[in-house]
């Protein structure tokens, strides 16, 4: 059982690196063009929603193994 619960805990891990690099990538800068004529454009931040969904889905997964493996290993 003591295998089980580490291995719960490497994809734990895993899962976590990759809701971390899902965030990161989800985001990205485009430009606005202005609203006068004469105005500079701005910037602005847009998001990936299937990038964001992917990042909760593996924070979730990430959360829930670490609590099973941390209990297998406290049995």
């Amino acid at each position: 059982m003591k295998r089980r619960a580490l291995v719960e805990l490497l994809v734990a891990a895993v899962a976590a690196v990759g809701c971390v690099l899902s965030w990161l990538a989800a985001n990205s800068t485009i430009e606005v063009a202005p609203v006068l004529p004469g105005e500079p454009t701005t910037t602005s931040v847009t998001y990936s929603a299937p990038l964001l969904v992917l990042a909760l889905l593996l924070a979730t997964a990430a959360g829930v193994l670490l609590v099973l493996g941390v209990a297998r290993l406290r049995r």
